[in-house]
């Protein structure tokens, strides 16, 4: 098909493409109640290495560009603002984690259509919509996974310091 489309038709096509995919997808994620992310599956489940968030901190320096990327929870009525905790509450930070667990799979999820691109892109083409899905999404899986590894060792200690701490100026001190 990239033979009877234009240069100018594809890029058209790839890019309405791709708002619809990640349209379709943020309606199909906040469709599913949050409770349903309470817990780790096999794809959200933390490793060893990513214990407390360090491995991002030291590997990947999260913590310097995360700030930088937008955050979609609320972009859309029913979603969830991730931006900046706003309680410090148990029940506040097990939403919160879920919530992370529902954008990384919502971003793993919107790397599964990269194929269909293939029916109207050249091989150029396509090399330019995987390094696009690539940029779009793995960045945001790993800002979920470092906050939900910092949210589930906050968590893990004891109760009554998940309650004591103080949300300043929307961040848990520590």
């Amino acid at each position: 098909m990239s033979h009877e489309l234009g240069p100018a038709a594809v890029i058209l096509l790839d890019a309405a493409v791709w708002l619809l995919l990640h349209g379709a997808a943020v309606a199909a994620a906040i469709r599913i109640p949050w409770e349903r992310f309470a817990a780790d599956g096999p794809v959200t489940r933390l490793r060893g290495f990513e214990a407390g968030g360090r491995w991002y901190e030291r590997r990947l320096l999260v913590q310097r560009w995360k700030d930088r990327l937008p955050d979609g929870g609320g972009w859309v009525k029913a979603g969830f603002p991730k931006r900046r905790l706003r309680s410090g509450s148990r029940e506040y930070l097990e939403r919160f984690a879920a919530e992370t667990r529902r954008g990384e799979l919502t971003h793993w999820a919107m790397l599964l259509p990269l194929p269909l691109f293939a029916l109207w892109n050249n091989a150029i083409g396509m090399i330019i919509m995987t390094i696009y899905a690539l940029i779009a999404n793995i960045p945001c899986i790993l800002v979920q996974r470092y906050n939900r590894a910092r949210l589930l060792k906050v968590m893990s200690r004891p109760s009554r310091v998940c309650y004591s701490r103080k949300v300043i100026s929307g961040h848990l001190e520590e």
